[in-house]
């Protein structure tokens, strides 16, 4: 890593962009990891949906806005990609392929023993596991024209992107800096946002599987207001037995992800030994009681509030964007 990378001309920015706001965050420093500075603004409804940008030009002037706000023109920058375009595969390859041939090779691959569920994908590789004959790799892989349509979205708007992310490794990340995270252990991450929940099993500290689950949502069901912080707040203020019915069903498709991973994937060897909670549902709180009351697993969230001192309190919305800046640190 550079020296300079921490000094104010070299920080690169973190960009989060999901249906419902855009956040970002400057990394002042890693050990431990404490922001310099970080702002949100929340989008209208329907300019994104599920990851698809609707309204190109209205998300681009309001981009705009915040990096004049923000003070980040011709900033470098890593995104998040939009979960429900990515998909994880786990496969396995000849061992005798080099590590500076893996991509090559899986290219090559594309089609015939190794299928996606779109054409021209862009995507990484990681080795887990490996013997004599054969080497297992974890594909994470998106379509190339999602993924350059956020790009494209920065770039336009005077920012220099370099890296793109999934949200399961940037939150896992910050998790293992703050030493929450055990080797060995098979760990259920819940990113439980305002639109969607975002669900993904790590075994051995490497995302195996991944589930993206949209949520309905009704933008006149919720209020907002400032807080004394400046932070917009979201109250529900509609029915409460809709909340709990769209709850419920989240609830029972988490514990059927839990039983595949167990009984199909392990044949009953097994098991989800930990469940880490994150998101920037306003009903967090709520919702971690109702999995700690369902499951009898143990439940987690990120413990930053508990290692920082008080004038550094980050909001929880931005933890996630403080795990994509530790990337590469």
């Amino acid at each position: 890593m550079s020296p300079n990378f921490f000094s104010s001309k070299k920080r690169v920015i973190n960009i989060i962009i999901n249906d419902h706001s855009i956040r970002y965050l400057e990394l002042k420093q890693a050990n431990p990891p404490i922001p310099f500075k970080w702002g949100e603004r929340y989008l209208p409804a329907g300019i994104i949906n599920n990851g698809k940008i609707n309204d190109y030009e209205t998300l681009s002037t309001i981009l705009e806005e915040c990096i004049n706000d923000w003070k980040l023109r011709n900033r470098q920058v890593r995104f998040l990609i939009p979960e429900s375009f990515v998909i994880i595969r786990k496969v396995t390859i000849p061992a005798d392929v080099k590590d500076d041939e893996i991509k090559g090779h899986l290219y090559l691959e594309l089609g015939t023993s190794i299928h996606l569920p779109f054409d021209e994908p862009v995507f990484d590789a990681v080795v887990v596991s490996e013997d004599k004959e054969k080497k297992e790799i974890l594909i994470f892989a998106a379509q190339e024209e999602s993924v350059k349509e956020y790009s494209n979205l920065l770039s336009d708007n005077r920012l220099k992107p370099i890296e793109a992310e999934i949200s399961p490794l940037a939150i896992y990340r910050l998790f293992y800096h703050l030493n929450q995270a055990k080797k060995n252990e098979d760990l259920l991450v819940v990113q439980f946002d305002l639109n969607n929940v975002n669900i993904s099993i790590f075994e051995n500290q490497f995302p195996i599987f991944m589930h993206h689950m949209p949520i309905e949502f009704n933008d006149s069901q919720w209020g907002k207001q400032l807080n004394r912080s400046g932070e917009y707040e979201m109250t529900y203020i509609g029915e409460p037995d809709d909340l709990v019915y769209q709850f419920d069903d989240i609830y029972k498709e988490i514990s059927r992800l839990m039983d595949f991973y167990r009984y199909s994937l392990h044949k009953g060897q097994k098991q989800v030994s930990r469940i880490l909670l994150n998101g920037d549902y306003p009903l967090l709180a709520k919702i971690k009681m109702d999995l700690e009351k369902r499951f009898e697993v143990p439940l987690e969230t990120i413990a930053y509030d508990e290692l920082v001192p008080l004038e550094q309190k980050l909001p929880p919305t931005h933890y996630l964007a403080l795990g994509l800046a530790l990337k590469g640190v």
